[in-house]
């Protein structure tokens, strides 16, 4: 099994060189002002343009309005909008729209209740990023370094493509992947030595663990 791997939040020439050195999917890059990996577009954009065509560019807003997405979509040319907000089916298909472009609909998890929540995103959304809910007193929709109960997704039909998130690091990635099956899987504060500073080392050693896990996942699914 090859995961997609994505990483998210990132500010720095040398962090994005390093995640897509050793083999990111996807990278992620925050509009949100009360975000610590909060960025301007023109430096996304400038970042981006670095590894263009070789990673899948990845806008992550928060109930963002149309003109914040014409100046994102505008400096950055991302490949993938990621709603991060309470963003309803018809808002995703409002964007689809204007923009032209997938959509990923991020979905916080607590309980099996939370899951039911996707079924109305099913067929409009063009992939779930499913996250733990904020610890209480965040403002931050993601990015707080805590994970939710991962059994929980064998609630989920297996028809719906994700990524996990949500305090995954090279620690906890082996049993997050062992105990979902998770398809992709996007990290960002567990790779951090600091509030929205990325720590190299922690990058190269998630993706260790990332491989580790995908070696054994294809060893179990031999044995079988």
């Amino acid at each position: 099994m090859k995961l997609d791997i994505k990483i998210c939040g990132l500010k720095t020439e040398e962090a994005v060189d390093k995640a897509v050195s050793l083999g990111a999917s996807h990278i992620g890059f925050i509009f949100f002002p009360k975000s610590p990996r909060n960025i301007e577009p023109s430096d996304a954009g400038r970042l981006a343009d670095r590894v263009r065509g070789r990673v899948k560019i990845v806008a992550v807003t928060v109930n963002a309005d149309n003109d914040t997405l014409d100046e994102i979509v505008d400096q950055l040319s991302p490949d993938i909008l990621q709603l991060h907000g309470s963003e309803t089916p018809e808002r995703v298909l409002n964007v689809k729209a204007v923009y032209g472009l997938p959509v990923m609909k991020a979905l916080s998890v607590r309980d099996a209740d939370d899951l039911k929540k996707v079924e109305p995103y099913i067929g409009i959304a063009d992939r779930f990023l499913f996250d733990a809910k904020p610890p209480a007193g965040s403002e931050l929709p993601g990015g707080n370094g805590v994970s939710f109960d991962w059994t929980l997704m064998h609630l989920l039909d297996g028809s719906v493509d994700y990524m996990l998130s949500g305090g995954l690091n090279k620690d906890n990635l082996a049993e997050a992947i062992e105990l979902t099956g998770a398809p992709g899987i996007d990290a960002s504060s567990g790779l951090e030595s600091a509030p929205g500073v990325k720590d190299l080392g922690l990058i190269e050693a998630f993706f260790e663990a990332a491989r580790k896990a995908e070696r054994e996942t294809a060893v179990a699914g031999r044995g079988k």
